[in-house]
């Protein structure tokens, strides 16, 4: 989609008129209104009820908010890049699925940005398939996922492996029973998975970990994050297994139960892109290899 259309059609209708359209963008309004029109046969919709005052119509306040959004990104990259020529700024983007957040992963993110104080650190909420897209494409530096998987053109490091606890609502039948719970205790109860997609990811690990028993759980939801995962389990529709590093959330209404299973864990793996000879990349691995020492 031409961003230039979408300049002049958010331009049209923020101010609600062609001819004040025109003259903010510097242009004749006969062209300007054939532009708009180029773009309506282009999506093959009515975008504007041709009024005075010019109104939105149902698909052209969709396209309104999104070009809004779409331009502004684009202004960002754009100056982004220039500075980054200028050598005015360096950039590091970070991949990371949402429960590495409990862990390490903050305190590493404040020791480079204390490390690298002109350097501007972006974070990108990415799926661990997610994220070898993303490294592969450039988007990203480096990830934090939870999947072991071999790719030719990654170097993938399991950082650490974190056991897995059950996340019950306070008051639940299982707290009664032990201190700790073999999986085949947990088999009968409604479980929730995530994330729902991308697959495979952290919910087919769960579930590989109880067939490898010969379990079958029921699975009663597949939800897309963690936090949706956590409020259903308060809202006491079911249990989910969730890394030991989410208890540091501290919420009131729900309880963590240990597992009784020494080969059930999570690992958090990193990954980068092979032959990167980023100095940024390379201290952000100092960094990491002195907290594996901690």
């Amino acid at each position: 989609m031409d961003l230039r259309l979408l300049r002049y059609f958010v331009t049209v209708a923020s101010e609600g008129s062609f001819s004040r359209a025109a003259e903010k963008l510097h242009m004749a309004q006969p062209p300007l209104s054939r532009q708009i029109q180029q773009l309506e046969d282009e999506l093959g919709v009515r975008l504007l009820h041709r009024a005075r005052p010019i109104t939105l119509t149902e698909p052209g306040r969709y396209l309104y908010e999104q070009a809004r959004q779409m331009l502004a990104r684009a202004e960002e990259i754009s100056l982004m890049t220039k500075r980054i020529a200028k050598g005015t700024v360096s950039r590091f983007s970070i991949g990371f699925v949402a429960s590495t957040l409990y862990d390490q992963l903050p305190d590493l993110i404040r020791r480079f940005r204390e490390a690298a104080p002109g350097v501007d650190v972006a974070l990108n909420e990415l799926m661990t398939l997610e994220q070898t897209a993303a490294l592969k494409d450039g988007r990203i530096d480096i990830g934090f996922g939870r999947l072991r998987f071999d790719d030719d053109q990654l170097v993938r490091e399991v950082i650490r492996d974190e056991p897995l606890v059950v996340a019950v609502p306070c008051g639940h039948a299982l707290l009664s029973k032990a201190k700790s719970l073999k999986l085949r205790q947990t088999v009968d109860q409604p479980l929730i998975v995530y994330p729902k997609a991308p697959r495979p990811s952290y919910a087919d690990q769960v579930l590989s970990f109880y067939r490898d028993q010969g379990l079958e759980p029921k699975v009663d939801f597949e939800v897309r994050e963690l936090q949706t995962a956590l409020g259903l389990v308060a809202a006491g529709v079911g249990i989910c297994l969730v890394p030991a590093s989410v208890k540091k959330l501290g919420r009131d209404d729900i309880a963590y139960i240990k597992l009784d299973e020494p080969k059930v864990s999570s690992p958090i793996v990193m990954s980068y892109r092979k032959n990167d000879q980023s100095p940024l990349l390379a201290q952000f691995m100092v960094l990491v290899r002195d907290m594996g020492k901690a």
